[in-house]
């Protein structure tokens, strides 16, 4: 008992202190996650949002790989993108594999259905309850469209904030394409199960206490913004 309360004291301490290893290990992990949450939001937000408006051949089935792929396991994406990354695959050229750069295409890949898939469902409910009056105004379909982006720009923001909050906590993916190389490509997850396995409790709690401070962040933004897009809707 006594072992463990000191392990807890010695992580407050690191934190405390602004350890550098433990900021450099945070400050990666928010780059890696931040910059797969912005790539994600780029190609998933007007993919999701053209699948809600569209009407085609065989959208229901797109509707239902898009939702199936918000579940891909971690590891499965780590794999595609280091056979894709490897020497042997199809982009092995770029040199890429056990970098920030190919932690933030495996975040990417594993965001992208997300935003996608929550901007499909938003997009579609206000284009049902909008389009005919849309139609009477004879709007075209690109100005309905940010119409319906800007009408749902806080839900859109806690899409994004779900995305991030799935990434920052992900550890599958990114240790099979990034190697949890120290100095290089450790971040909070891939620590604290390294530093858990050697023992070191302190280093682990601590990153631990930052990455869950993160996560009730990110829980709390969520939150303010429902609620004020509630406000919005019912001014």
């Amino acid at each position: 008992m006594q072992d463990f309360a000191q392990s807890f004291y010695l992580a407050f301490q690191l934190v405390a202190s602004a350890n550098p290893d433990l900021v450099e290990i945070v400050l990666l992990s928010l780059k890696v996650s931040l910059s797969a949450v912005f790539l994600s939001v780029l190609i998933g937000l007007p993919l999701g949002a053209a699948i809600g408006v569209a009407r085609f051949p065989g959208r229901n089935a797109v509707i239902v790989l898009v939702n199936s792929l918000m579940g891909l396991p971690p590891v499965v994406v780590g794999l595609l993108v280091y056979l894709a990354l490897s020497n042997a695959g199809p982009f092995g050229w770029m040199r890429l594999l056990y970098s920030p750069a190919a932690m933030i295409i495996a975040q990417t890949v594993l965001i992208t259905p997300i935003v996608a898939a929550l901007t499909r469902e938003i997009v579609e409910q206000l284009n049902d309850e909008y389009a005919e009056y849309f139609r009477s105004l004879c709007l075209p379909r690109h100005r309905a469209l940010a119409a319906y982006l800007w009408d749902a720009r806080f839900n859109l923001l806690t899409v994004g904030l779900a995305g991030f909050g799935r990434a920052v906590a992900e550890v599958g993916a990114v240790i099979v394409v990034g190697g949890n190389i120290d100095h290089l490509t450790r971040v909070m997850t891939t620590a604290i199960a390294l530093e858990t396995s050697k023992g070191d409790l302190a280093l682990a709690l601590a990153l631990g206490l930052v990455l869950m401070v993160i996560a009730l962040s990110v829980n709390a933004l969520v939150m303010m913004m429902r609620g004020t897009a509630t406000r919005t809707a019912y001014a």
